[in-house]
């Protein structure tokens, strides 16, 4: 279902906390068209903040929040669900990443989200096919990140094939490059890295097959510029023009003498390790060529974001999907999720849980809370958790998954415990009244089928709630008289009451 909360907006904004750049772009909504408004970049090198902890540093933060505070300038008025701040790689990888989203959405006052490579993936082909011109043919994108590198082959604006690798500018500086000095052996080395990363999907993508080979990021641009600048060619990539550049970077020995045309001051250090993995890519992929197009990562955050508002909402599709290959029954899903819903309203006042975003999470949670049920019946819940935290959902952000996968993994026996609950931060308390929410509306249905089941009236506080069946029905129907009862003793071991009349 479409955020609520995003109806009927005419300006929308994403910014993209990528690991070498973070980028805003704010545009107008007009006839359901993007209009461009503003594009504003900075270099943060997130990335190279990373320890062999993978633990962010206290530094790279700091860059990071003060590229914020001055992007937040631009976005200072506009409500919930017009802002998408998204992070990649470096944000992927940090393990205090918490610390940094709870200061980022201080800042910015919108929340943060971390998206899988797959997801970014999807996000950079959306972006670039808005961008280029509408054609039939198959492209190859190619996005060369500060600490990965996202493969898409796709159609018009369908991504077929969507892979993220773990080879960057950023951490192939650090890793090959870490004083600057250049040489023959280790441009090799990062040249070899990044062929053995390929290795694991060039098979796939030659399969594919694809007729125009587009680059998206801002190394590519920069590689582009500098064999533009030589007179080689028209910004364009070109095999013979990464040679030539390859030569002249070569003969500098260090990232400061590499004194090219073209190139900007900032993009020195990271030029050679860039060199590389795009060289790599060119030899996997039997690239000749290769387009450069605007288009990127956070303008295909805005056409997500303007899909969700327009209810062509990839979240829908797919779950969808996800039911259908798991062989859901999608009739009793729908009972349990007319009725969470309807739970939800008598209590939203009461427990806080009007935002819409809660709306969404627990809607999603009962169309897809049995999926483990067609792996085995045994511990069904937790195969569904499985399933849900580790699949590749697009539209979806990691933080997504997880809440998701917690809301189905405690939709039976006992309820999530703090332990797991406080990995959540903030967002515990919420998400464990959706997971009571959500088990008793399973509970309601627990028998399959149209049963003439009766209204509830629904009273609830701080710490319990009281479910009102009319007079002599419980005693009429003694199997969920039962399922409510056992309920009532795991919501005690959380600390709740549940009282059933």
């Amino acid at each position: 279902m479409a955020d609520s909360q995003q109806n009927d907006l005419s300006l929308v904004a994403a910014i993209d906390l990528g690991s070498n750049s973070f980028h805003m772009v704010l545009a107008r909504v007009d006839q359901g068209e993007i209009r461009i408004l503003e594009r504003l970049g900075e270099k943060v090198q997130l990335a190279a903040g990373l320890d062999e902890n993978r633990m962010l540093s206290d530094e790279a933060m700091q860059r990071g929040l003060d590229c914020l505070r001055r992007f937040a300038q631009l976005i200072n008025g506009l409500p919930q669900g017009a802002v998408r701040v998204v992070g990649t790689n470096a944000l992927r990888e940090a393990r205090n990443r918490g610390q940094f989203i709870r200061q980022v959405q201080q800042i910015l006052g919108h929340r943060t989200e971390v998206v899988s490579g797959r997801e970014e993936a999807r996000l950079i082909y959306l972006g670039v096919a808005h961008t280029l011109a509408d054609d039939s043919g198959r492209r190859l994108v190619a996005d060369i990140g500060g600490g990965s590198t996202e493969f898409i082959v796709g159609e018009r604006f369908e991504s077929l094939l969507r892979e993220s690798l773990s080879v960057g500018c950023v951490s192939f500086s650090r890793k090959f490059f870490t004083d600057g000095k250049i040489t023959a052996a280790r441009y090799s080395q990062a040249y070899t890295a990044a062929r053995l990363e390929l290795m694991n999907i060039e098979k796939a993508i030659h399969r594919l097959g694809w007729t125009e080979a587009v680059g998206a990021s801002g190394t590519i641009r920069a590689i582009g510029q500098c064999i533009q600048a030589a007179g080689k060619g028209q910004g364009e990539v070109s095999r013979e023009g990464l040679q030539w550049l390859k030569r002249k970077v070569l003969k500098a020995t260090h990232v400061d003498k590499l004194d090219i045309q073209g190139l900007k001051a900032d993009r020195q250090p990271i030029l050679p390790a860039g060199l590389a993995i795009l060289e790599a890519m060119f030899d996997a992929l039997g690239i000749e060529n290769m387009a450069h197009s605007e288009g990127a990562m956070r303008e295909g955050v805005l056409y997500d974001l303007l899909g969700r508002q327009q209810h062509e909402d990839v979240r829908e599709r797919t779950l969808s999907a996800l039911m259908e290959r798991y062989h859901v029954d999608s009739e009793q899903a729908a009972r349990v999720e007319a009725k969470a819903q309807r739970l939800m309203r008598k209590v939203e006042g009461q427990w806080h849980l009007s935002i819409s975003k809660q709306v969404d999470l627990l809607t999603w949670a009962a169309r897809v809370h049995e999926v483990g049920l067609d792996i085995a019946h045994h511990q069904f819940h937790k195969h569904g958790a499985y399933l849900i935290e580790h699949s590749d959902l697009p539209g979806f952000s990691r933080q997504d998954q997880q809440a998701l996968a917690l809301l189905v993994r405690g939709h039976r026996r006992n309820l999530p415990n703090a332990e797991r609950l406080g990995e959540f931060g903030e967002e515990a308390g919420t998400l464990l009244r959706l997971c009571m929410i959500l088990r008793l509306a399973i509970l309601y249905h627990h028998i399959r089928g149209n049963q003439d089941m009766p209204e509830l009236a629904v009273e609830a506080g701080q710490d319990y709630l009281i479910l009102y069946f009319p007079d002599g029905w419980l005693e009429a129907n003694p199997l969920t008289q039962a399922d409510f009862d056992q309920e009532a003793l795991y919501w005690a071991k959380a600390d709740y009451r549940l009282t059933v009349r």
